[in-house]
């Protein structure tokens, strides 16, 4: 008779080395994680609200105001939005208003309308705000006031295309009497681009296996160093409202109780014309520019761009950025590094991350303002939004690592680190994104995998300091904000239909609602799998002939699977799949090998399940 023995296997998922060699361990996974121990599956997440919205979230943040309203800001390549109870509204910036005659033209049956506007400066995919008309229809039945439209194409510098809601009924030329046209803040990179130009590789290099590069031809985007990065927002709280920036722009300010119809963000004309990213300090209510223009008294707004320039603004005035001796308005410039990532408050000053090296940044007061003080060298983070601070400490993820900084930066030992950088598509490592799920003290940074034909964030690797384990799987979210607000996890990402294909529209989701376990209203497939295990290090056939399950599972069932191996690098064999529901008492089977491993998965809808102390029947069996 075998003997029973418990499956005691180490917490989290273990991927440094082979499956042969993290024995004793958990080996794979997706949707899961790990409380007290023992690994359950996560719950899932719900469209929160069902208005799709222009493009893929580059930065979110969750707030409540003074009036207990509970909010959400977020930004994409596109637009900047906010959400304040069921709906979602396009706050993006206004940059230029000109008031037009007669600019529109149709054609009957097309629902193309020919925008006529001198010199526009436009670009195809940018979106234009067209204010009241004189006339009250163009082309017979189209209403085009008040409405957002996308510029479709660019005809030439005075002429661009929008598309109506329907087609004209009638053909106009040069109609709809006196009209605003509101340019939006142009659209930015949903991808990195490599740039092309004279200079970036020498005359006649190769541009593809078979072609080489010409006199005066410019060099082939894969021929080229030169990338310009994807569009990145950050946000900040300035009290009740919301201070925004788009790396490479200037600084805009959103009111989030304003009761001008549409509400939207505003320059903030006096800050710098162009900076990377934003902070705001915490006690002091300092504006924190981080990659910015220099101060020039000439051009206060516009003098030389760096890239390691921190700039910050007076004292609780985000408008006023000229040093003196009545403000306390400074800049200063880093070392260690060729630009600032980014930076994020923790619990006594301001962390900064050069793509080398770390920065602390404390207020002192007059004269100095801010005292700046290396903390660590190559320990750069990977992108801007790719650290988070958890109880006063920082975390982030570096080119090759993961780090913590608690007075010392240290890198932390991961136990998946190999796995995720060899999966990790480098080519979009500026989207890497990072959270906190406070309700299991958990860490997760979201990033794009090197799987074919992905764009964005469709994977997660998730940290526990408290428990210490780490875990990953697949997902569909490119941000990520605690429940600290709206009472559980909030993301944004795609839409997936029943089918797990993606239906294209972004959403605002729900994450990790009370007792929802499903994927908006899919069936979550979650899964573990542990490493192999032996008997003797492999010199006895392994005989197993029984399993008694302990799961707490609620509803639907869960399939379990032995699999068995004789050499660590033979082919598996596979015991029957059983199904286990709560009534199961025992599995009875027989199965041979010099190593096996466990697997748990489950498919049914809603289903929650926990593992206990589960006990398999087995014993040496001599050699074979």
């Amino acid at each position: 008779m075998t003997t029973l023995s418990k499956i005691k296997l180490k917490p989290g998922l273990h991927r440094e080395s082979t499956q042969y060699e993290e024995e004793g361990k958990w080996f794979d996974g997706n949707h899961v994680r790990f409380r007290s121990g023992k690994p359950e599956n996560m719950r899932g997440y719900e469209t929160k609200v069902s208005t799709a919205f222009d493009g893929s979230a580059r930065d979110l943040i969750t707030y409540q105001s003074a009036n207990n309203k509970k909010r959400a800001v977020f930004g994409t390549p596109d637009k900047l939005y906010a959400h304040n109870g069921d709906t979602i509204t396009d706050i993006t910036p206004i940059v230029t208003i000109v008031t037009l005659a007669n600019p529109f033209n149709t054609s009957v049956g097309s629902a193309v309308v020919t925008c006529s506007d001198g010199s526009h400066n436009q670009s195809a995919g940018n979106y234009v705000l067209i204010g009241t008309t004189v006339s009250a229809t163009i082309g017979g039945n189209l209403f085009l006031n008040s409405n957002v439209y996308k510029i479709t194409s660019v005809i030439n510098t005075n002429v661009f295309t929008i598309n109506a809601s329907s087609a004209a009924a009638a053909t106009s030329t040069q109609t709809g009497g006196s009209v605003t046209f509101s340019y939006l803040l142009p659209t930015g990179n949903s991808i990195a681009v490599g740039g092309l130009g004279y200079g970036a590789a020498a005359f006649q290099a190769t541009v593809c296996a078979s072609q080489t590069r010409a006199w005066n031809q410019a060099a082939s985007a894969d021929a080229t160093d030169i990338v310009f990065d994807i569009s990145q927002w950050s946000l900040d709280n300035w009290g009740d409202d919301v201070i925004a920036n788009r790396n490479g722009g200037n600084i805009f300010y959103f009111d989030s109780d304003a009761s001008t119809v549409p509400i939207r963000a505003t320059s903030i004309t006096t800050s710098p014309i162009s900076v990377n990213s934003i902070v705001v300090s915490p006690n002091d209510r300092h504006l924190i520019a981080l990659g910015a223009n220099s101060y020039a008294t000439a051009t206060p707004v516009s003098g030389t761009f760096d890239p390691m320039l921190v700039r910050w603004s007076d004292q609780d005035d985000r408008t006023n950025w000229v040093p003196s001796l009545t403000t306390t308005s400074g800049e200063v410039v880093l070392t260690d590094g060729t630009k600032i990532m980014g930076g994020l408050r923790s619990r006594s000053a301001i962390h900064i991350w050069t793509d080398t090296a770390m920065w602390t940044m404390q207020f002192v007061g007059p004269p100095f303002t801010f005292r700046f003080t290396p903390a660590g060298t190559n320990c750069g983070m990977i992108a801007p939004h790719a650290a988070v601070d958890y109880n006063g400490i920082s975390y982030w993820m570096g080119y090759d690592n993961f780090y913590k900084y608690d007075g010392q930066v240290r890198v932390l030992d991961c136990t998946v680190r190999r796995f995720i950088f060899d999966r990790l598509a480098t080519k979009y490592k500026a989207k890497v994104y990072t959270g906190v799920n406070s309700e299991f003290k958990e860490i997760i940074w979201l990033y794009a995998s090197d799987e074919s034909g992905v764009t964005e964030c469709d994977s997660y690797v998730i940290f526990s300091p408290e428990n210490n384990y780490w875990t990953y799987g697949t997902g569909v979210f490119t941000t990520f904000a605690d429940k600290e607000v709206f009472g559980n996890t909030i993301t944004t990402g795609v839409s997936i239909n029943a089918s797990g294909d993606s239906t294209g529209n972004n959403k605002l989701f729900n994450n990790e609602p009370a007792d929802y376990y499903t994927e908006n209203n899919r069936t979550i497939t979650s899964f573990v799998e542990s490493a192999d295990f032996d008997v003797d290090d492999g010199n006895q056939i392994l005989f197993m002939n029984r399993l008694i399950p302990d799961f707490d599972l609620n509803t639907g069932k869960l399939r379990v699977k032995i699999i068995t191996k004789k050499y660590p690098e033979s082919s598996e064999e596979i015991t029957k799949e059983f199904d286990v529901t709560q009534q199961t008492d025992k599995i009875n089977f027989r199965a041979r090998g010099r190593q096996a491993k466990i697997r748990v998965s489950c498919s049914s809808q809603g289903a929650s399940w926990q593992w206990g102390s589960v006990r398999l029947g087995y014993q040496g069996d001599g050699e074979r």
